[in-house]
């Protein structure tokens, strides 16, 4: 068997994104596979030889940081959001424990990513996890009452996994300036559908105590994997991460990873430019419309939403959740679930257009006994 015949048999054996309804990743854009395929053999991770790329990546971020309002960005792009919330409190913690006693911790709603139970492992942080309060954001009283002396940083979110839900940031980032510490935002999901929203909630740098954000382009970027993206408020927390780094083109580094490739910066650039603001609006109405019809075409059914979504995000709770997904997973759809409350989740990317949830409800009413 021709080799390329032999690996088009595996790839078929994929699910394609059409029958996806739960990933918060999607479809490249076109253009990002074209400029995905110019810079596959770049390395960002020996810049001396890869200057163009290196220039292209400052740009890029020089576009997120206006996006986010931040005037002084520095980051770099990454493999997603675990790898740029393990930089984030990592640089929190080098630029913090100099002034903290005791056994340093970080203070996390419960709604955070999976990826902060890594993170205590891989810098030996504690982590104090706050309650929420009946919408699902973060309880800001919680979070007070957990910081003490030894806390480094308080994390919120903007765009729970989960739920899509927004963190109070602007109450969280006052915390963060009254004691002295740092406020991590991940925004891995919401970072790039917040800002084209009507009425967006100042999630970012228009906080002065937000130091970092967690922004993913491989997600409603449409940029191609992967291409995560870690934002600081200004260079010193760059350098609190850096490392001497003798034997290649620059002196320090001050990613995690080491070969780091060109293809996300060059992909999430190319989805931006060739886009615009008003092109990503376009693309975020697009979802938020279809959530709508997925609510509306739940709610005819008997399912209502966990919570009013907040952004391309919703939820239904059943106590069948399991059954259910099982059971259309047999079908080739794939939809998650969540544990509180037991709930079927359903995440509508660019890839969910009208006929794929036409399509998926036909088959889901079966599914629960109404078709």
């Amino acid at each position: 068997m021709d080799i390329i015949e032999e690996l088009r048999t595996f790839r078929e054996k994929d699910i394609p994104y059409s029958r996806v309804l739960s990933s918060m990743c999607t479809i490249p854009h076109p253009v990002a596979l074209e400029a995905h395929k110019m810079f596959v053999e770049t390395n960002l991770g020996d810049p001396g030889i890869f200057r163009g790329t290196v220039e292209l990546e400052k740009k890029l971020m020089s576009m997120i940081g206006e996006l986010l309002h931040c005037k002084t960005p520095a980051g770099y792009i990454c493999s997603g959001g675990t790898e740029a919330n393990i930089q984030g409190v990592r640089a929190a913690r080098n630029v913090q424990r100099k002034q903290r006693k005791g056994n340093l911790n970080i203070v996390i709603p419960k709604t955070a990513h999976f990826s902060f139970e890594k993170i205590g492992d891989i810098l030996g942080v504690e982590i104090r996890r706050a309650g929420v309060d009946e919408e699902y954001r973060v309880d800001v009283g919680e979070v007070e009452k957990l910081v003490d002396e030894s806390t480094i940083a308080i994390v919120g979110i903007a765009g729970t996994t989960e739920l899509g839900q927004i963190d109070p940031i602007v109450e969280l980032s006052k915390l963060a300036e009254e004691r002295g510490i740092e406020l991590h935002v991940d925004a891995a999901f919401g970072g790039l559908v917040i800002p084209f929203m009507d009425n967006p909630y100042p999630f970012d740098f228009q906080n002065s105590g937000v130091s970092s954000i967690t922004i993913d382009p491989h997600k409603m970027g449409m940029a191609t994997i992967p291409a995560g993206g870690i934002v600081f408020k200004d260079e010193s927390y760059l350098m609190a991460l850096e490392v001497e780094t003798p034997y290649l083109t620059s002196k320090t580094q001050f990613t995690l990873t080491g070969t780091r490739p060109g293809t996300g910066v060059a992909s999430a650039y190319a989805v931006l430019r060739h886009l615009g603001y008003d092109g990503m609006r376009e693309v975020v109405m697009g979802c938020l419309r279809n959530t709508r019809i997925i609510v509306e075409e739940m709610l005819s059914l008997g399912f209502e939403p966990v919570i009013e979504p907040v952004m391309n995000v919703v939820a239904f709770p059943t106590e069948e959740a399991e059954r259910i997904k099982d059971e259309l997973y047999r079908r080739r759809w794939v939809i998650s679930t969540i544990r509180e409350p037991k709930a079927i989740r359903f995440v509508v990317m660019p890839h969910v257009t009208e006929e794929v949830i036409k399509e998926f409800i036909s088959d889901f009413r079966k599914v629960v006994g109404n078709g």
